[in-house]
């Protein structure tokens, strides 16, 4: 799927947004993108507390919050959502009326200009708290845990594009490092009439323990076992180039490394091989320890601030994925 119709590289040039996105030279520095979590109800800004500074946001308070980020110089924001309820088959990440759905449609309105990132992902929506379908054990699976069956997950993930995409995403991002889902999602996509909308590939997603904070945050850790069984081994360098390379044979039109600042490695690594814009996610754990430390007066906030969004940045990353956004935008 690597050639046409498959990569559009026309697909990053369709809006100044986009176009400001993938630029290979800019004197800002780093793009920065907004992480935001999104939950039903009304007038609703309730801080995590695994995140100081970061909050449970309704649609109405979320819009406001992302207009401010936008208008304090960040680019864009990536959505992710918490549903009323969830179900085996995380059915919330695919409905039409589904809450991420619902914040799409109102920052298309309400924030033009600002980029919209879609998260794509089963985690929050299952009540198993698992990336996919699950695999019962007598199918296959590992005794003492429970497996996500990849296949069956794959349709999921193109409907919860689609769905997205029609809802005003204009990156979608999947994060579910299920086999072959960049690929389903580029004919999901182009099936329905979204040929133009990009693929921001989670393509090297470790199992690491700094997402912590954020599944308090999303409610998305697993009832039983973890996601070793389908999240990168923290091991693994040779292996993360083979995923980024098959995302890329895909139809990915940038691509992740995640965790940042462990993996400076595998971003520099990255870098030196491919061409595609790169993304790299500084993740819940990182900014915890960072806010920690500067609480205790360990650390210098700013200072630290800047020097690690600058270390991700010389690694190679083009865009950086973080809850620093604003910040950071402050601070440049």
């Amino acid at each position: 799927m690597g050639g046409y119709p498959a990569s559009r590289p026309r697909r990053l040039r369709r809006s100044e947004a986009l176009r400001s996105l993938a630029r290979e030279t800019s004197s800002s520095g780093a793009k920065l993108i907004l992480p935001l979590f999104v939950v039903p109800g009304a007038g609703v800004k309730q801080e995590i507390s695994s995140l100081p500074g970061v909050f449970h946001l309704s649609v109405d308070m979320l819009v406001k919050e992302a207009a401010a980020a936008h208008d304090q110089g960040v680019k864009g924001v990536i959505l992710f959502g918490i549903p009323e309820s969830k179900d085996p088959v995380g059915s919330g990440a695919y409905s039409e009326d589904g809450i991420a759905q619902r914040a799409f449609r109102a920052l298309r309105e309400s924030v033009p200009g600002l980029l919209r990132v879609a998260d794509v992902c089963l985690c929050e929506y299952t009540d198993h708290g698992h990336c996919g379908v699950i695999e019962e054990t007598a199918r296959g699976g590992t005794p003492g845990g429970p497996q996500v069956a990849n296949d069956p997950t794959l349709d999921l993930l193109g409907r919860a594009a689609v769905s997205l995409a029609r809802a005003g995403a204009d990156l979608v991002a999947p994060s579910d490092m299920m086999d072959g889902r960049v690929g389903a999602i580029r004919t999901a996509l182009d099936a329905a009439g979204y040929p133009q909308v990009p693929i921001l590939s989670y393509a090297a997603k470790y199992a690491s323990v700094f997402y912590g904070p954020f599944r308090e945050a999303a409610g998305s850790a697993p009832r039983a076992g973890d996601r070793r069984g389908y999240q990168m081994d923290p091991a693994n360098a040779r292996e993360a180039m083979r995923e980024i390379s098959l995302d890329i044979e895909e139809g990915a039109d940038i691509v992740m490394v995640k965790p940042a600042m462990p993996y400076l490695d595998i971003i520099r690594m990255a870098r030196d091989r491919f061409d595609h814009p790169i993304a790299a996610f500084q993740v819940s754990g990182e900014y915890a320890m960072i806010l920690a430390a500067a609480q205790r007066g360990m650390i210098a906030r700013d200072r630290a601030i800047a020097e690690s969004l600058t270390s991700i940045r010389r690694a190679g990353a083009d865009i950086i994925l973080t809850y620093f956004a604003r910040e950071a935008s402050r601070l440049s």
